[in-house]
């Protein structure tokens, strides 16, 4: 079901639906700054296993979230003095970064290395859905595993037959968030994507 939202100043009526169906555990479309990303709600495991069954996505493979702010991100990854300069520097931006997880993340999600990607990105809706849910949610690319992104939201409603709901935010990016390990030293860039990277070599 497809839903249109300010992309800019999300109206609070509409980010609730999305949280009414987020802690109903249903996956929702939603738009970030580079692609639309695909979420339900982080603590919520059966909603988490059905995403990945919707993207057709392979268990080994997995999955990261947003967060609203780098106090968020500090609750779930550790925050050593260089990551948080790097974060500060580039976020919100259209990047994932693979951090050391703490506790309070989820086992389903995290690696056999304890890690987690952790994501802030520059678009107001998924900020607007952590704070209103008050923890994160999960997002994956809307597309399935080895396709193209799906920019155009009706398209994305169509493809994923089980979603929720699909904000609606107007055309999203086709090209996903880099995709940069700072839990390493050096730091690994994992996937070159919308986000510059050259300074990670």
């Amino acid at each position: 079901m497809l839903l249109e939202v300010n992309p800019k100043n999300p109206e609070p009526r509409k980010v609730q639906r999305a949280i009414d169906a987020l802690t109903q555990g249903g996956i929702i479309a939603y738009p970030t700054d580079a692609t639309y990303g695909l979420g339900c709600d982080l603590l919520n495991r059966k909603a988490i296993d059905r995403l990945y069954e919707l993207k057709g996505l392979d268990r080994s493979r997995r999955l990261s979230f947003v967060c609203a702010d780098l106090a968020n991100v500090s609750r779930y990854a550790l925050m050593h003095d260089h990551v948080f300069r790097v974060l500060k520097r580039l976020l919100p931006g259209p990047y994932t970064f693979v951090l050391e997880a703490t506790r309070e993340v989820p086992k389903v999600i995290q690696c056999k290395r304890r890690t987690v990607g952790v994501r802030i990105p520059d678009n107001p809706v998924p900020i607007a859905l952590v704070k209103a849910l008050g923890h994160p949610i999960i997002t994956t690319t809307a597309a399935r595993h080895g396709a193209e992104p799906l920019p155009d939201p009706a398209e994305i409603d169509e493809e994923f037959a089980g979603l929720a709901l699909v904000l609606d935010g107007g055309p999203g990016g086709m090209e996903p968030t880099s995709v940069v390990d700072l839990s390493r030293d050096p730091p690994e860039v994992l996937r070159a994507g919308a986000g510059d990277v050259s300074e990670f070599g």
